[in-house]
């Protein structure tokens, strides 16, 4: 059984939380001053110039997220990495996986260079954000009304971005669970694996809620943690001779995270 986390763990002296506060503006301020001093450029140039923009942009989201932890890992030495090997080296995959912090996306993305989303569908409307998840060939969250003829594009372009050895990540429920589990979950990426006949990952990501907990606004470094991303599970199903069905893949997928996980 999985306990609830709690967040109760910041630390009240007066020197952590402002270490704490030095750490969050550091890091935040690489968002916004590291991509307008060196990645709005290179973004631009192959948003203008290349054939096919979208695997620099999603190779120039990698980069960047690797800064990102880079620069946190460096600020706040008692955050421990854990990222088991398979993981990192997994190629033209679904992958599903829990939720539980804000970091979780960013943490996949760095660890993937070739790498797709399924993203809610306001942050297509935000300015600079919405066009780089666009060019970058993310999934919006429903193909729904204006969102259509992009879902088409997507879907239409998944197999070669599979055969590739490009990855898709989901977080199945479309929001953080407050469990670590995986709960009930939308079946649009397991439809992905089953109609482009790819391998399903199941990953669990641990710990990273105590680091940037729901809610809060700071980062919790002075606690020490191990963050781990680790596989739960690969499904390989015979496509061939005897092909699932998209709830059967779910089925197999949800045993396989409750039997496994620790």
């Amino acid at each position: 059984m999985v306990k609830k986390p709690t967040h109760n763990s910041f630390s009240s002296h007066p020197a952590d939380r402002l270490i704490d506060c030095a750490v969050t503006i550091i890091c935040w301020t690489w968002f916004i001053f590291g991509f307008l001093l060196f990645f709005i450029w290179p973004y631009v140039i192959f948003a203008l110039f290349s054939k096919n923009p979208e695997i620099h942009f999603q190779k120039l989201n990698s980069h960047f997220y690797r800064i990102f932890f880079r620069i946190l890992k460096t600020s706040a030495p008692r955050q421990h990495f854990q990222i088991d090997e398979q993981v990192a080296a997994a190629r033209s995959s679904v992958i599903i996986c829990n939720h539980i912090s804000y970091l979780d996306p960013l943490l996949l993305i760095a660890l993937f260079s070739r790498q797709k989303t399924i993203v809610k569908t306001r942050f297509f409307s935000a300015p600079v954000f919405g066009w780089i998840i666009k060019k970058s060939g993310y999934f919006p969250a429903t193909g729904e009304g204006r969102f259509s003829a992009m879902m088409i594009k997507e879907m239409e372009t998944m197999a070669d971005f599979l055969r590739d050895g490009g990855n898709l990540f989901v977080f199945p429920e479309g929001t953080r669970s407050r469990n670590g589990k995986i709960g009930e979950f939308h079946m649009g990426a397991l439809k992905i694996a089953r109609i482009n006949q790819a391998p399903v990952l199941i990953l669990q990501i641990s710990n990273s809620d105590k680091l940037f907990p729901p809610g809060k606004f700071l980062f919790n470094t002075r606690r020490r943690n191990s963050i781990r991303v680790k596989i739960i599970d690969r499904i390989e199903p015979d496509y061939t001779d005897n092909p699932p069905t998209t709830t059967e893949l779910a089925r197999l997928v949800r045993e396989s995270f409750y039997g496994k996980q620790t």
